[in-house]
């Protein structure tokens, strides 16, 4: 059994080293272990750090945004025939002894994607807005999801080499949250496991303040929905609408017994059309959205199993390096 563990890079040439010696050589249960990087346009010489310490080197001309970086690691990874696939981070944050616990239950077969879960509440460098962030974050990704995912940000994670060939990124910001629901929606079986961690001081890469990540975070999350659950995200407000006018409706009926017929009032019938005319319109939309959401199933399945074909272990695919 072969694992490769990714770690998509943007000029992490100062951490990398130490990344990169901590992550094991072998494993039980695993008879190869590759290192790929993923240089994100680094101009720091991070592609140089790499390939002296031995690990295979993916080159995208120019900062492509983690999620892109991501998705490369993964293509280099399944053609370098891993079975199993974790992704980790160049500014060693993650302990690298803990890939350990990462791969056993994909290994064993009780998982398809296994996240670690950092010690949120200790983390080093973490402010009492971000920790708390976080925590608020990992629970509406569970309630939204269905997944009990005890660390929704966590880039700590392992992949079966089925969970990888499913997996689809379209989001230019980050994997993180869109690898959850997808995996949801494909019914793959999601672990969570506790993992330690290294104090990072440097401020994060992904935005500039707390509040651009989630702006940039929630507006993701809603537009994840709006693709993979389009009916159930567009007919509840709809039934919303259509309930507060049939409300308007029955009180403008009661204000009209009540007078005796005298009129007046008319003002909730007005709302009440509005109600109904928007409710309606959602309606329509949400049924739009489930076709369109089936047919993106069923390119979703020719694409799998075109990349089944592509990296069939009896095929000529390859890694070759170098590679956007």
């Amino acid at each position: 059994m072969k694992l490769v563990i990714q770690i998509p890079c943007l000029d992490e040439a100062q951490t990398l080293a130490a990344t990169l010696r901590d992550l094991p050589t072998g494993l039980p249960g695993i008879d190869e272990v590759a290192l790929v990087v993923i240089d994100d346009g680094s101009s720091d010489g991070t592609a140089e750090v790499a390939a002296a310490l031995g690990a295979h080197v993916v080159r995208l001309p120019t900062t492509r945004g983690l999620a892109y970086a991501f998705m490369s690691g993964i293509e280099a990874a399944l053609a370098l025939r891993a079975d199993v696939i974790v992704n980790t981070d160049g500014d060693n944050q993650y302990r690298g002894a803990d890939v350990a616990h990462l791969v056993m239950p994909v290994i064993e077969g009780n998982a398809d994607i296994v996240i670690g879960v950092r010690p949120i509440a200790d983390m080093p460098g973490f402010s009492r807005t971000k920790k708390a962030l976080q925590r608020a974050g990992s629970w509406v990704v569970r309630r939204l999801s269905g997944a009990n995912v005890g660390d929704a940000t966590s880039g700590f994670r392992a992949y079966s080499r089925e969970a990888a060939l499913q997996l689809g990124v379209f989001s230019r910001y980050t994997y993180t949250l869109e690898t959850i629901v997808q995996a949801v929606q494909r019914g793959l079986r999601i672990v969570s496991v506790p993992v330690r961690v290294n104090r990072v001081d440097r401020p994060s890469r992904l935005a500039r303040s707390n509040a651009q990540y989630v702006w940039r975070a929630g507006t993701g999350l809603a537009r994840m929905f709006v693709v993979y659950r389009p009916f159930r995200f567009f007919v509840v407000p709809a039934v919303v609408a259509i309930a507060a006018a049939l409300a308007l409706v029955l009180r403008f009926g009661w204000l009209f017994v009540e007078s005796g017929g005298e009129g007046g009032h008319l003002q909730s019938l007005v709302v009440a059309a509005m109600l109904f005319g928007v409710g309606g319109a959602l309606i329509v939309v949400a049924l739009l959205g489930d076709l369109l959401a089936i047919n993106r199933r069923l390119l979703e399945e020719l694409r799998l199993e075109g990349r089944r074909r592509r990296f069939d272990a009896n095929s000529n695919s390859r890694f070759d390096g170098d590679r956007p």
